[in-house]
């Protein structure tokens, strides 16, 4: 990582500290959009050790700001989630863009990075496929306990076999691996197995 991507990585990070969401990660409390961006990000350097910048940086800010604009401010159902995911897949890529201009990104690289964070191209450009594993595999090491909690086993089971079918075969083996806890790993093979 050279001094410019490590900038962009740490204003990203410094944009997701207020966060007011907190998750117990490496034995400390911190803020979980910050933390999921960090193990996203990391997952992209292991899914592809060649990933551009354009990849790491957008992993990072997947969820930039996202408690700022709550899932709870639309209606309840399918719909109004998938009218809230939307709109803020659309605002984490232009918060990101704008961070990435004001960091001196070429347009190339911001139309990249934005892409990604809009989850543009899956199935068709590789770094796409890499960017959706990352995240499905940040959300499995970072969130499954505390989503589990709230939506209860029955939803998660189905939240998670839809995020298995999102993932490439390398990826759910990589999941397969992960050191869960007992209730997490018997939904993850609840949802395998199902």
């Amino acid at each position: 990582m050279d001094d410019r991507e490590a900038r962009t990585a740490a204003a990203i990070d410094a944009a997701n500290e207020d966060d007011p969401d907190r998750v117990e990660h490496d034995g400390a409390s911190r803020p979980l959009q910050q933390t999921l961006g960090r193990v996203a990000a990391a997952w992209v350097v292991r899914l592809d050790p060649d990933s551009s910048p354009a990849q790491r940086l957008a992993a990072r800010a997947h969820h930039l700001r996202r408690w700022e604009r709550p899932r709870s401010d639309h209606p309840d159902g399918r719909a109004g989630y998938l009218r809230w995911r939307k709109e803020a897949t659309a605002r984490h890529a232009a918060d990101l863009a704008a961070l990435l201009v004001a960091e001196g990104w070429d347009p190339a690289t911001v139309d990249d990075a934005t892409r990604l964070v809009r989850k543009e191209g899956r199935g068709s450009w590789p770094p796409a496929q890499v960017h959706e594993d990352a995240v499905c595999l940040a959300f499995l090491t970072v969130q499954l306990d505390a989503v589990a909690d709230q939506l209860g086993d029955e939803k998660v089971v189905d939240v998670l076999r839809r995020t298995l079918r999102k993932m490439s075969p390398a990826a759910v083996e990589h999941a397969a691996t992960l050191p869960y806890s007992a209730r997490g790993r018997a939904l993850v093979e609840a949802a395998v197995a199902g």
